[in-house]
């Protein structure tokens, strides 16, 4: 049964704790990078459901294995042996590249969690009881949970919820001399984003991570690389660490696993992951036959139709074609990016102004703070799409 925006704006604000300021627009179906509203309209989808829907709307290969899965078994619970769910974990272990051994569960937040408790039980098994400091960047984004966002480098996110876990320290990134400096032998991890996505799209420099990489292994240390924005192709490779030529011990996906399913995965080195025993974590829903349906398709079709070399090629024309708007306009303090996951950082904070005109002429992006717009399509786009997109900010940049 269809509704109105103006009813589903009314019932949000009876009934919805206020965490959102939630965009005048509903949504009611999608395809590919389209979107349609309530009354029909189409937009072009630059923000994917925050990196998410990686395959597109509504890809046919992911509904056809969700629909079929739904219709025979939806949830049992992890007591017991599904199908689908055993064959993702290969699925994921073939891409990681070694053995290694997988956990699931349904969001980024507790991936975070988990990779945690694992760096934890592994260090304690290393070093005893003080081997629990993880070592974090500045800026980072790891999620809202309370452990999560005590790893979060951002003290405007955590200063209202405060006192947070203890054990973790937040080091600028690609600062190699100040992360030298804080990982010491009560330090059992660091734990670094690839790009970071919600800090607004700030890659890590190849130089510093083969660094890390070196020290971490110097002073027996684990690596841990979050990917749950930059995960599955959105930087051209299946993990962005294989962009960046460092692999580390623990990484964790979800966001796009299931191509907008709620779905996370941890997975780790076989001898790190051996510190977990039964009892250690759990998920009720993690790992589900549903969403692991969804998310072997998802992880066929992005192989299949090679979207990771479209995210290169699409990433690279957009960043010039941002670049040429700066010049044009004197508006722009940088343009950053790898593959299809970018920013535009404006000089005046206008970032907010931005993205609600190119609402209005049926582009969805999103702002980060006042000066940054992050640009995260479906790796389908093309370049008819990103053209589409510069006229649009050609028209509303203030």
């Amino acid at each position: 049964m269809s509704r109105s925006l103006e009813t589903a704006i009314a019932l949000d604000a009876e009934f919805h704790m206020h965490t959102y300021a939630r965009k005048p627009v509903l949504f009611t179906r999608g395809q590919g990078m389209e979107l349609y509203d309530d009354e029909g309209r189409c937009y072009l989808d630059f923000v994917s459901g925050i990196g998410a829907v990686n395959l597109g709307h509504s890809h046919p290969a992911v509904v056809e294995a969700v629909r079929e899965q739904i219709g025979r078994l939806t949830h049992v619970s992890n007591l017991y042996y599904v199908e689908h769910r055993d064959e993702l974990a290969a699925d994921l272990v073939e891409l990681f590249g070694e053995p290694a051994r997988v956990f699931f569960c349904n969001s980024g937040t507790e991936a975070t969690e988990g990779a945690v408790k694992l760096a934890r039980r592994w260090g304690v098994s290393r070093r005893g009881t003080s081997c629990h400091r993880i070592v974090t960047a500045e800026r980072s984004f790891h999620g809202r949970t309370l452990a999560a966002l005590a790893a979060t480098g951002q003290p405007s996110k955590q200063e209202a919820f405060e006192p947070l876990p203890s054990g973790f320290t937040h080091v600028p990134l690609n600062d190699l001399t100040a992360l030298e400096a804080s990982v010491d032998e009560r330090t059992c991890a660091v734990l670094l984003e690839p790009v970071q996505g919600e800090g607004g799209v700030h890659p890590c420099d190849p130089a510093y991570l083969k660094a890390v990489r070196r020290l971490c292994d110097e002073r027996d240390v684990l690596l841990i690389f979050d990917e749950v924005q930059t995960g599955l192709w959105r930087c051209g490779t299946a993990f962005a660490w294989q962009t960046f030529g460092v692999r580390p011990d623990v990484v964790y996906l979800a966001k796009s696993l299931a191509n907008g399913l709620p779905a996370g995965a941890l997975i780790a080195r076989e001898e790190v992951a051996d510190a977990f025993v039964p009892g250690d974590h759990g998920s009720t829903f993690g790992g589900g036959p549903v969403v692991a349906a969804a998310a072997r398709a998802c992880l066929r079709a992005l192989q299949d139709e090679r979207l990771g070399d479209r995210a290169v090629a699409t990433g690279e024309y957009l960043r010039d074609r941002l670049r040429d708007f700066g010049r044009d306009t004197g508006a722009v303090a940088e343009v950053r990016g790898v593959g299809m996951m970018n920013a535009l950082e404006f000089l005046d904070p206008v970032a907010p102004v931005v993205a609600e005109a190119a609402l209005g002429k049926g582009l969805v992006l999103n702002s980060i703070g006042t000066n940054i717009l992050r640009i995260l399509p479906p790796l389908l786009c093309g370049r008819t799409e990103v053209d589409t997109l510069l006229t649009a900010l050609y028209e509303v940049t203030p």
